[in-house]
């Protein structure tokens, strides 16, 4: 039996346990008094989000002085994000597994703890290898921490309100934190070198595990039960395919059999994973978790958002820099502004409004106004100035952000059986980080084709001068913009036809550890 709200929106009805829980979702049989320490708990935890995510755009920054530095080719220097990414994208659904096996505090230390480890040996590279082979071994351990720390945070705040201001918390970090990265990125290369840009994860680390073994409180979870080898292989096999199928497209061409091979072999390795999932005794991947209606649309438009929008810190700090001539730290200030749009958002509107709104309504909101965001970049010129054209712009794509971001969060991870909170947190993870990938490739090769025919039917000699190749770049831009705004309104979407109840009340309650 459902209620209805005013609005026609089915609200589910609190749960019979007259005839036992169903076998997709476990039903407490009494709510737990919250944990004192459950503030102290999200610090820890939002320590330990935002070295992973200041990781990606701090890397991006430095990167060019760590090419010079080290030698790398230009055609080796896609590795140091690709190695990461590849190890990240690929083990997120493993790592949110063990999570759930052995215990997601535990989970949590180690990868901080190796996380710490392998940033300090990426930072003393002595050469590429080892630089390609530390970037992996922190994407590996970002796939065993990220999923038990937003596992972690679900578990731990079970009150409404108090949920939502942490996943508003979450959110923000989140979102914000790659904006973040830009800065303290330029700051480091610009006034030290970039190995700084490693090096800064370790006193991160060090304070979020000092905090770690007093302030979380892990919640029991499935010790029982044996890690699904084959799922494991298949599912990571196929997502490692992809995501290197995606970063080979840009340099060879989506036609080369060096994409299409990978492309093709993750899409069979992906559906045997799928078949194998429905009947394995211990799945990696339970598929009642993505048979939910609202947890699949709110993954969906996770998917979607990060598609749409990953390509905007990219082609901005081109912009910024090539175009208009901004120093690394002063391209880093200049995305401030959706770096407190959507702290804005995501804590001070959606973290308010989430109890007594549709998620739906927040997300399809905030993707809108990121679209409109989009649209007004796609006006940019080789002559625009930052506040009057790029300022409203990233001002409104924070404040969508953030209003999406929160109640995505707060909602893919409402409901799900105590047993299965990491594996369903490494979900949202992966779609996320696909998302990420996959957007980063398609809006780039969007862009660059773009410029490539611009310059073809506006160069009419051997070469172009400088400003032509820059009203070329913007041209790509452009373009690439109007293509983000159109995904953008396609998650609007989304979630407006999906996400059609309130997040539940209380989600992923279990017993104290």
């Amino acid at each position: 039996m459902s209620k209805k709200r005013p609005g026609g929106e089915s609200l589910p009805s609190a749960p019979s346990t007259a005839t036992g829980p169903s076998p997709d979702h476990e039903v407490p049989a009494a709510t737990p008094a919250p944990d004192p320490k459950r503030w102290w708990a999200l610090a820890v935890i939002a320590l330990a989000q935002l070295m992973v995510i200041l990781d990606g755009t701090v890397v991006n920054i430095a990167l060019p002085s760590a090419q010079r530095a080290l030698g790398m080719s230009d055609a080796d220097r896609q590795w140091v994000i690709t190695a990461y990414t590849l190890a990240f994208g690929g083990l997120l659904l493993l790592g949110g597994r063990i999570a759930d096996l052995v215990g997601r505090k535990r989970t949590f230390v180690i990868g901080l703890a190796g996380f710490a480890a392998a940033s300090a040996l990426g930072g003393a590279a002595a050469g590429p290898g080892m630089l390609f082979a530390a970037r992996a071994l922190q994407g590996a351990f970002a796939a065993v921490l990220a999923p038990s720390a937003l596992s972690l945070l679900a578990t731990t705040f079970t009150d409404p309100k108090e949920r939502a201001r942490a996943f508003g918390v979450y959110g923000a970090l989140a979102g914000g934190g790659s904006a973040v990265g830009l800065i303290v990125g330029g700051l480091l290369t610009e006034y030290l070198n970039w190995r700084w840009s490693l090096y800064v994860n370790v006193p991160i680390a060090l304070a979020a595990l000092l905090g770690a073994p007093a302030f979380l409180r892990d919640r029991s979870g499935r010790r029982s039960g044996h890690l699904d080898v084959p799922g494991a292989l298949l599912g990571c096999g196929g997502l490692v395919a992809l995501v290197y199928g995606f970063s080979e497209a840009e340099p060879r061409g989506w036609s080369s059999p060096s994409v299409l091979t990978p492309l093709m072999a993750g899409a069979v390795l992906l559906a045997a994973f799928v078949w194998w999932q429905s009947r394995a005794a211990s799945p990696l991947l339970p598929l009642r978790i993505v048979r939910d209606r609202v947890r699949a649309g709110s993954l969906a438009t996770m998917g979607l958002a990060t598609i749409g929008m990953f390509g905007v810190f990219l082609f901005l700090t081109y912009y910024l820099q090539v175009v208009l001539g901004y120093p690394p730290v002063r391209t880093g200030l200049a995305f401030v502004p959706i770096s407190a749009g959507i702290v804005i958002g995501a804590t001070q509107i959606a973290a308010r409004l989430l109890p007594r709104t549709a998620p739906r309504t927040l997300m399809s909101s905030g993707m809108v106004l990121a679209a409109a965001g989009m649209v007004l970049l796609s006006s940019l010129t080789v002559h625009a100035q930052y506040v009057t054209h790029v300022l409203p712009a990233l001002l409104l794509l924070g404040l969508g952000m953030g209003l999406t971001f929160m109640p995505v969060y707060a909602t893919a991870t409402a409901g799900v059986p105590a047993q299965d909170a990491g594996v369903a947190s490494a979900v949202l993870n992966t779609v996320q980080q696909m998302g990420a990938s996959l957007g980063t490739v398609l809006l780039n090769t969007i862009a660059t084709s773009a410029t490539g025919r611009y310059l073809h039917s506006h160069v009419r000699g051997p070469d172009a001068d400088g400003a032509t190749l820059d009203q070329g770049m913007v041209h790509g831009f452009s373009v690439a913009y109007r293509c983000s705004a159109g995904v953008l309104l396609l998650a609007a979407l989304v979630a407006g036809l999906t996400v059609w109840h309130r997040t539940p009340k209380h989600a992923g309650h279990d017993a104290p550890a």
